[in-house]
């Protein structure tokens, strides 16, 4: 088993440290994000290998599946290593067709923290994230009342640490007023770069910045500027994506999804892959 973290580490707040190459744990549950896997056994593998190969921060919600994906997380992982960090996010149910909900009123935020905390195992949540927009894109609304019921959850000592999904540079200013905040989730990738100055901002604040949707999966990404530096790197283009996100901020922290152990090691090679400056400068013309 290694022992070095891909990527390298993190270190935020409160010496809360983890693997800048994470795993996201949402394409375990079934097609849509919605019920059980296809394969229980391979999902339970991946969560597995994760953590062999030397991963220390895994992205998750009870909204996967729902709950399917965070009771696999304890079958897999349960009693944690002492040095993995489960990040998760409330803030959004499931109807009954798999659509998704927002549900942010205090008391089911209040119910969302125990239900994560039941289907985890676990006494205290590493970090919640509040679940605020979807990929669509962040507002300006306020999240006083929203983001004051996670602190006084984390004053109770049922969260240890808290963060943002779906914020702007304005909700995250507020959201630091009440408490502090050591990560933001937004949808961030080679050809969606318009949270440009709030990379740069959590980079400065030594805030972690998870882009989700990092591979993107629209055309744009699938340049053949893209395919050509990957091929003169000798790389995929996923890995070439993934790259260019570790570089792009010293706070930068990655949590691709897989429910392959092949693909998961691909993904995680991408850590190694050392971008030169023409790359760079050539993957900078995507997206413009």
């Amino acid at each position: 088993m290694t022992t070095t973290a891909p990527g390298g580490t993190l270190t935020l707040a409160d010496n809360l440290t983890f693997s800048r190459m994470g795993f996201g744990a949402m394409q375990l549950a079934g097609p849509g994000v919605f019920g059980p896997p296809k394969d229980r056994d391979q999902a339970l593998t991946v969560l597995r290998e994760a953590v062999e190969l030397g991963i220390t921060h895994i992205d998750t919600s009870d909204f996967y599946g729902p709950f399917v994906v965070n009771e696999l997380i304890r079958e897999a992982l349960h009693p944690y290593p002492v040095d993995l960090h489960i990040v998760t996010k409330v803030g959004a149910r499931r109807d009954e067709t798999g659509g998704w909900i927002p549900s942010q009123e205090p008391a089911d935020l209040t119910a969302q923290v125990h239900e994560n905390l039941q289907h985890l195992g676990l006494d205290a949540l590493d970090v919640a994230n509040l679940r605020i927009a979807s990929f669509e894109g962040a507002s300006d609304d306020s999240i006083a009342e929203q983001f004051g019921t996670l602190a006084d959850l984390r004053r109770q000592g049922l969260i240890r640490h808290l963060g943002l999904s779906g914020a702007s540079d304005t909700q995250l200013t507020e959201a630091q007023t009440i408490a502090p905040v050591v990560t933001v989730q937004n949808l961030y990738n080679l050809v969606n770069r318009k949270d440009d100055a709030l990379v740069d901002r959590c980079a400065t604040e030594n805030i972690a910045f998870a882009p989700f949707f990092p591979l993107g999966g629209f055309n744009p990404l699938q340049s053949r500027i893209l395919t050509d530096v990957a091929t003169q790197l000798g790389a995929s283009p996923q890995q070439v994506a993934l790259a260019w996100l570790l570089q792009r901020s010293a706070t930068t922290v990655l949590i691709p999804g897989t429910s392959s152990p092949a693909h998961l090691r691909e993904n995680i090679a991408a850590a190694d892959l050392a971008l030169p400056a023409d790359a760079v400068a050539q993957l900078a013309t995507i997206g413009r």
